[in-house]
């Protein structure tokens, strides 16, 4: 018999988890996520998460409470009789009587090797730090901040041409896969639980707007990984100088290029950008209120020599 799931979760990256259990027979009694909030062209239609799209064309209940830390929201949760819950990216806390509640507890997808980027964006931080790999983990979860023992794991490669909308699809996709592999595994009785090792954690704060300004002094790798890991939100961005008028500038993917000069100062006609060490070629990027742009598509627009500057 398949397993009876609550299914919790907002982003685009929890969709796939939700379509694959339901493609391998799992009963999902419940979905739970957060708010519709103001959207559209003027701000003001509310729009539904992508979960909550999807669970709709799927006939899936759902629900969106503010909070589950009253009784009223842990007796409607109870009442759904679950045999487990499935947690993606749902972005609430969730008290110990929640985790208590399903017969077999609650399990979490993690966009990270933990014990390393628990907390809110792990996806960026991989990237941002250089780490060489990143990954999904399933966990059964506890009232810590990604503290609970994992169940089962798959690893991935960063390579310095990802972007973290490019991990992002990757993990999503590699994490659907791997839920379903430890729900076929709870329902066996077989899955295998590990503690985390309290060696080698870091926590992967918020991404702030405050941090997307580049560093033209640092490495070129530097660079391009900051880059890298805040494309396409909020974006990269440098003060572009020395052309007709000063221009706002998110840069959205490089890569590494020969070159040397004082840092952000451009070297060639091909957006070849120095860095305190080496340099970075932009390829795609987006001015300030307009759309986003190959570079060679830009530059026929606002011709960039060497000597101009970004800042």
């Amino acid at each position: 018999m398949p397993l009876r799931l609550i299914f919790m979760g907002t982003p685009d990256f929890s969709v796939p988890t939700l379509l694959e259990l339901v493609a391998h027979g799992h009963e999902i009694v419940a979905v739970y996520t957060r708010a519709p909030k103001p959207g559209g062209r003027r701000g003001l239609q509310l729009q539904p998460t992508p979960v909550e799209e999807a669970a709709r064309k799927l006939g899936v209940p759902v629900l969106t409470p503010k909070t589950l830390r009253t009784q009223e929201a842990l007796d409607e949760f109870s009442a759904f009789d679950a045999d487990a819950a499935v947690v993606v990216a749902y972005g609430m806390i969730l008290p110990q009587a929640i985790l208590d509640a399903p017969k077999l507890g609650c399990y979490n997808l993690h966009a990270s090797l933990l014990p390393r980027w628990r907390g809110a964006a792990p996806i960026n931080r991989a990237i941002m730090a250089g780490d060489a790999e990143s990954g999904v983990m399933v966990m059964k979860m506890d009232v810590g901040l990604d503290t609970g023992d994992v169940a089962m794991a798959e690893r991935l490669a960063i390579t310095d041409t990802m972007t973290a909308v490019d991990l992002h699809d990757r993990l999503s996709r590699l994490g659907a896969d791997l839920m379903v592999r430890a729900m076929a595994a709870l329902h066996r009785g077989g899955l295998q639980l590990k503690k985390q090792s309290e060696d080698g954690v870091t926590y992967a704060a918020k991404i702030d707007k405050a941090e997307a300004r580049i560093d033209w002094s640092k490495p070129a790798r530097e660079v391009l990984r900051h880059v890298h890991g805040l494309s396409p939100f909020p974006g990269a961005w440098a003060e572009l100088v020395g052309v007709s008028e000063n221009a706002r500038v998110k840069i959205l993917r490089c890569e590494l290029a020969k070159g040397s000069g004082g840092p952000g100062e451009v070297l060639d006609d091909q957006l070849t950008i120095a860095c305190g060490e080496g340099a970075i070629r932009i390829l795609e990027l987006q001015r300030e209120g307009k759309a986003r742009m190959q570079a060679t598509d830009f530059l026929r627009g606002v011709p960039v020599k060497a000597g101009a500057k970004f800042t």
